[in-house]
C-alpha cells in the first residue's frame, strides 16, 4: 500500500467493521494455538517434531501439501497479477500447477525411500556426510528467507488494508507479529501441530475461493466469456488483456524473462524444502505417492479458481483501485470478496471481506510455520548434529536445537520482511523457485539417477546454483533499478531479468557435472546400489 492512498474499502473495513474483522482473526489464531499446544503434547521425539510421527495419511498429507503450497503468494500474489496484467498473469497458476508433474514423476516416492528427515538425508546417503549436509542446510534456510518474504509482503498488504494503516511503522509491526506467530507454531508444536494447521486452512482456502468463483460467475449468469470480455473492457487494454504478451512480451528481455520465470516455476517445485520433507510425515512410499495425487487435484482446482478470482477483480473492482490500495495488486482478492458481499460500506462486504482476509491470513500464518520448520530442521539435523557435532547429540538436543534456530529464522525473516512490502507475493515466490530448481534439484536428481555422481559434484552444484541465482537477484531489477523495486531510489543493476532461471538452473546442473567429471574422488558404487534399490523399493526406509 502506498504511504498516505488508502482504498475507500479500507476506510470502511477499518472504521466501520474493525470489530468483526479483528474477532475473525482472533478467533483463528486461538483456534490454531490451540491446536499446535495439542499436538505439541503429543510430541515425544525427534521423529514425531520433524515428521509427525509419520502417521498421516494420503489424504491428511495431500491436505497438507497443498496447504503448504497454496501461499500468500497463491491466493493474494495471482490473483493481483491476473487483474492487472491479464493472461500474462495466468502463466503463474500454469507454471505452479506444471511443477507438481516434476515432484509426482521424479522425487517423491524416492525421496520418502531414501531419507529421514530432511533432503540432506538423501544426499549424505551415498556422499560424504560433511561437505554435502553443510551445503544442503545452507541452501534450504537460503531458499527458505526467499519464501518467507513473500508470505510477510502478503501480511503487510493483507493487514494494512484491513486496518486501513498507511504509515511504514505499523506495516512493519504487522510483519513482526506473523513472525513472532509463526515461531510459536514450530517450537510448540513441531510438525504435527504444523501439518493440521495447514490442513485447516487448505479447507478454508479451498471453501474461500470456491465461494468467490460463484458469487463472480454468479454476477456473469455464469458465462466466463462475458467474465473476460468485461475484464478486458474495465482493464484499459482491450482484446490485449486476454492475449499473451501484455507483460513478458513488450521486447526480446521480457520475453527472455518469461522462459526464465517459467523454468523457475515448473522445475522449482521439486527443490522446495518445506515441500520435500511433507513427503517424510506419512508411513510408506505409496501413502506419499497418493499424497501428491491428492495435491495435484486439490491444488489443480484451485488453480482453476484462480481465473475467477483474477478477471473478477479486473471486471468488478478494477486495476485503478486495486492499484490504489496496492501498487503489486497484493488485495485484489479481498478487495473482490468486499465487491462480491455488497459492496464497500455494506455488512455484506465487510463480512465477506473479513472471512476472506481471515483465510488469507490463515493461508500465511500456515505456509509460514512450515518453510521456518524445515529452515530449522535442517539447520539443527544436518548442521547442528551432523556437522558441529558429528553426530554426537542426543534427539532431545537436536529438537531444542531446532526451535533456537527458527526463533533466528523467524528474526531474520522479519527483518527483511519490513523493507519488502512495494514487491508482488508472487513473484518474490518464483524467485524462491529460482535458487530452488538451481542450487536443490540438480543434486537431488544427480544423486538419485547418476551412480558416477560425488561429493564435490553435489557441493558445486548447490553453492554454484545457490550463490548465481542470489547475485543475479541482487542485481536484478528486482531490487534496484525499477519503479516497483526493493531500493526505489537506487540503481545498481546489471543483470536484465527479473528472474535468474534462464541462466542459473543449467549453471547448477552444469557445474555438478563439472564438479563430478574433474574429481579425483572414486563415486561409491556399491552405496549407491543400495540407494537404488532403497529408493525403488523402499526396503530399509524408516
Amino acid at each position: 500500500m502506498t504511504t498516505g492512498t488508502i482504498n475507500l474499502a479500507a476506510e470502511a473495513a477499518a472504521s466501520e467493521h474493525r470489530t468483526l474483522i479483528i474477532t475473525l482473526f482472533s478467533v483463528f489464531v486461538v483456534i490454531t494455538l490451540g491446536i499446535t499446544v495439542w499436538a505439541g503434547r503429543q510430541t515425544k521425539d525427534a521423529t514425531d517434531f520433524y515428521a509427525g510421527g509419520r502417521g498421516f495419511t494420503g489424504f491428511q498429507n495431500g491436505l497438507a501439501i497443498s496447504g503448504d503450497y497454496m501461499s500468500a503468494a497463491s491466493f493474494l500474489g495471482i490473483a493481483g497479477a491476473i487483474a492487472l496484467v491479464g493472461y500474462d498473469g495466468f502463466l503463474y497458476s500454469i507454471g505452479f500447477l506444471v511443477a507438481w508433474l516434476v515432484a509426482l514423476l521424479l522425487v517423491a516416492e524416492p525421496l520418502r525411500n531414501s531419507g529421514r528427515f530432511t533432503m540432506a538425508d538423501v544426499l549424505a546417503y551415498r556422499l560424504r556426510q560433511r561437505p554435502v549436509r553443510t551445503a544442503a542446510g545452507t541452501s534450504t534456510i537460503v531458499v527458505s528467507i526467499f519464501y518467507l518474504l513473500a508470505q510477510m509482503v502478503g501480511a503487510g498488504a493483507l493487514v494494512s488494508l484491513l486496518l486501513g494503516v498507511t504509515g511504514e511503522g505499523p506495516k512493519r509491526l504487522i510483519v513482526a507479529l506473523v513472525g513472532i506467530v509463526m515461531v510459536l507454531y514450530v517450537t510448540i508444536g513441531g510438525m504435527k501441530g504444523t501439518t493440521w494447521v495447514q490442513i485447516i486452512k487448505a479447507v478454508m482456502l479451498i471453501l474461500g475461493t470456491l465461494l468467490i468463483t460463484i458469487l463472480v460467475l454468479n454476477k456473469f449468469h455464469w458465462n466466463p466469456s462475458t467474465l473476460l470480455g468485461a475484464a478486458a473492457e474495465k482493464s484499459g487494454q482491450g482484446h490485449k488483456f486476454l492475449e499473451p504478451g501484455l507483460k513478458y512480451g513488450v521486447d526480446s528481455t521480457s520475453k527472455i524473462n518469461f522462459i526464465s520465470l517459467g523454468l523457475a516455476l515448473v522445475l522449482g517445485t521439486a527443490g522446495l524444502p518445506h515441500i520435500l520433507v511433507r513427503f517424510y510425515t506419512v508411513p510408506s512410499a505409496k501413502v506419499a505417492r497418493k499424497s501428491v495425487n491428492w495435491a495435484i487435484g486439490i491444488i489443480g482446482g484451485f488453480y482453476l479458481m484462480t481465473i475467477a478470482l483474477g478477471f473478477g477483480a479486473a471486471a468488478l473492482v478494477g486495476a485503478a483501485k486495486i492499484k490504489a490500495s496496492d501498487k503489486s495488486g497484493n488485495t485484489a482478492a479481498p478487495l473482490l470478496a468486499e465487491y462480491v458481499g455488497g459492496g464497500p460500506g455494506t455488512t455484506g462486504g465487510a463480512i465477506l471481506l473479513a472471512v476472506i482476509s481471515a483465510v488469507a491470513f490463515a493461508t500465511i500464518l500456515a505456509v509460514v510455520a512450515g518453510l521456518t520448520l524445515a529452515s530449522s530442521a535442517s539447520f539443527a539435523h544436518d548442521l547442528w548434529a551432523n556437522v558441529i557435532r558429528k553426530g554426537k547429540v542426543s534427539e532431545k538436543n537436536e529438537v531444542i536445537t531446532a526451535k533456537i534456530a527458527a526463533v533466528a529464522i523467524g528474526a531474520v525473516s522479519i527483518g527483511l520482511g519490513m523493507y519488502a512490502t512495494k514487491l508482488n507475493a508472487a513473484a518474490l515466490v518464483a524467485l524462491a523457485f529460482a535458487v530452488a530448481a538451481s542450487a536443490n534439484l540438480p543434486t537431488i536428481l544427480y544423486s538419485l539417477y547418476w551412480k558416477r555422481f560425488t561429493t564435490s559434484g553435489a557441493t558445486w552444484s548447490i553453492y554454484g546454483g545457490l550463490i548465481s541465482s542470489v547475485v543475479l537477484v541482487i542485481f536484478s531489477p528486482v531490487v534496484s533499478g525499477a519503479a516497483d523495486s526493493l531500493f526505489t531510489g537506487m540503481d545498481f543493476h546489471w543483470f536484465p531479468l527479473g528472474n535468474p532461471g534462464i541462466v542459473s538452473i543449467p549453471l547448477g546442473f552444469l557445474l555438478g557435472w563439472l564438479g563430478t567429471v574433474l574429481s579425483k574422488e572414486e563415486p561409491d558404487l556399491e552405496k549407491y546400489k543400495e540407494l537404488e534399490v532403497r529408493s525403488m523399493t523402499g526396503a530399509g526406509a524408516h
